[in-house]
């Protein structure tokens, strides 16, 4: 016999009791924050991932605490609703979410009020974005313009640039470390992984463990995990980190600093060109690869590419301020 398909979506089928009016509200409340969109009246679908089906599964507790019923499937569509169908009614849901950001970023750059008070809204806009980025499982198209939208907004916001920054001293680079992280690398692992063996240590081994309960053995550094030597300070990701921390100051590891940051924390702060093709390229990798070596060895030679392109850009730019100069002269 062929063996089975892995189940493509987890479903949640539920049913609230009427009163009080308030639960039912919090439970679709918190329902629309997972991103779950209905496919018939208390059936409620997500695509199926670990995360997603603990999600339905503390959602279902809470409701049958509640004093209500409810289960939690995996399911593939055999008839009826086709797979295609139902992202489609994810793209939808996330494209009116979008739509409202695009809104409200424009209403806010139109804004007569203090400077103070658009940048709060601001901050709560983005927060509000990341969430939604966070439950676009399927790249609904206005994606891009509501992160346009946001990033001009906060380019209004932030004093323009008139120069580049100059390079920090560098501190005290290790040689030869064993640098340890999270399993299943993605963005920022991948990306700080690939700063460390190419600018702060040539010579690196990486390990890599499970997220929690790893206490680290004499000598090894650790980098994005929970109390790790390099990792989140403040807003900054692990790449800004380890950038700021080694006083790593040359023009194109600042954009990818910026572009790592923008994936990473899933938001549009410095809303580069570039976010959205490098997200993409990185999922990909993902994708083709479990291995955790693996990804590192294909994401180095993306951000080979990547830094070899801004660089040379950086230099086309500086000549050509350089030669504007002397010809003024």
């Amino acid at each position: 016999m062929p063996e089975p398909a892995a189940n493509r979506w987890v479903l949640l089928i539920h049913q609230i009791p009427p009163k009080p009016d308030y639960f039912r509200v919090k439970v679709g409340r918190r329902l629309q924050r997972l991103g779950a969109v209905a496919i018939k009246n208390s059936v409620y679908v997500l695509p199926r991932s670990d995360e997603t089906v603990e999600d339905f599964q503390w959602q279902s507790r809470e409701i049958v605490a509640g004093g209500g019923e409810a289960s939690v499937c995996e399911a593939n569509f055999v008839d009826g609703l086709t797979d295609t169908q139902i992202e489609a009614l994810f793209r939808t849901a996330r494209n009116a979410d979008y739509g409202e950001i695009v809104a409200t970023a424009q209403r806010l750059r139109k804004a007569t009020d203090g400077r103070g008070q658009v940048a709060a809204d601001l901050s709560r806009l983005k927060r509000r974005l990341a969430d939604i980025v966070a439950i676009d499982f399927f790249g609904a198209p206005r994606r891009r313009a509501a992160q346009e939208e946001v990033a001009r907004l906060e380019a209004r916001l932030r004093p323009r640039e008139t120069q580049d920054l100059p390079p920090a001293h560098p501190g005290q680079a290790p040689r030869g470390a064993t640098w340890v992280t999270r399993q299943g690398v993605y963005i920022d692992r991948i990306a700080s992984a690939w700063l460390i063996g190419r600018f702060i240590d040539s010579k690196a081994q990486f390990k890599f463990v499970a997220a929690e309960g790893y206490r680290p053995r004499p000598g090894e550094l650790r980098f994005d995990m929970f109390e790790a030597e390099y990792t989140h300070e403040g807003d900054a990701c692990t790449f800004e980190t380890l950038v700021a921390r080694f006083g790593l100051g040359d023009r194109a590891l600042r954009v990818i600093a910026e572009i790592v940051h923008d994936i990473d924390c899933k938001e549009a702060k410095f809303g580069r060109p570039e976010a959205s093709g490098v997200e993409r390229l990185v999922a990909g990798i993902a994708r083709q690869h479990a291995e955790d070596t693996a990804r590192l060895a294909h994401g180095a030679a993306l951000f080979d590419a990547l830094y070899a392109a801004l660089a040379a850009s950086a230099a086309e730019t500086g000549a050509a301020r350089k030669a504007k100069k002397t010809s003024r002269r």
